[in-house]
Formats: C-alpha cells, structure tokens, sequence
C-alpha cells in the first residue's frame, strides 16, 4: 500500500467518528457524543503521531528539509489539538451550542489541512521516499499507539 493511500483511509475513519459525535451532540445523546469523540481524539492524535514520528522525519530526511510543508503541517497539528481540548470541554459541560460552534471550526480545519496533506505532502512522499523507505515508513506507522 502506499502511503497517501494509508494515510487517506485514516482521515475518513477520523471524519467518521467527528461526524457521529457531531450528530450524537445535536440530538442531545450525550453518551454516545462522548464515545465517539473520544474516538475520534484518540485516533486522530494517533494519526497525527504517526506522522510527527514516521513519516515527516522519513520525509525530512530524504528531501534535507525541516522547513515547508512538515513544518506547516505540524503548525496546524497544534490548532487541532487545541480545538480538541475545547471541543472536550464543550462535551463536559454538555453545551450544544459551543460544541457545535467548535466543530463547525473543526471541520474547516480538517478539511484544509488533510486536503493539503491529501494533495501535496502525501504526494510528495510517494514521490521521493524510496521504495524500502516507504516501506519501513508504512510498517512503522502501523505500530505507533497514542
């Protein structure tokens, strides 16, 4: 498998469990809305180590360069975490109204930053990691646990 296809089928399994906790809040099942986003941090998180440990450092490695695309997608990491963290809070206090505000942002974050990662970056690292590496790099991703 390639990378950006791997990669790809992790970002809808995490747009998945955003949605279902989107709906779960804006029916008011607040059970449910607190599993699956939990599962959606936790895989997401996951997601994101995966490619801070393996993959960008690979990456980094191959082109000699920190700086650029790695560096704006780790950026970005950090917004999503830190809207993570709110979104958490907004489910703590089960209000509806500041959760789904939150995941209106969430989403155009998401959709921007796995578009670029999608179009660019996973592309990118198709295109110049060698075969061995991409493969080292696939084997080792799929052991990172959050």
């Amino acid at each position: 498998m390639i990378i950006s296809q791997y990669m790809k089928n992790e970002h809808r399994k995490c747009d998945t469990f955003f949605a279902k906790a989107e709906e779960a809040v804006a029916r008011g099942d607040w059970e449910v809305a607190e599993e699956e986003f939990l599962t959606f941090s936790n895989e997401t998180l996951t997601h994101f180590k995966k490619e801070e440990e393996e993959l960008f450092p690979a990456f980094e490695a191959q082109t000699g360069s920190s700086e650029g695309p790695t560096q704006v997608m780790r950026y970005e990491h950090e917004q999503v975490k830190g809207l993570i963290g709110k979104l958490a809070e907004a489910l703590e206090n089960q209000d509806k109204d500041a959760y789904l505000s939150l995941a209106e942002s969430m989403m155009i974050l998401l959709q921007q930053h796995n578009m670029k990662e999608e179009q660019m970056l996973y592309a990118m690292c198709d295109r110049v990691l060698p075969p061995e590496t991409k493969e080292c790099t696939l084997e080792a991703m799929k052991k990172v646990k959050f």
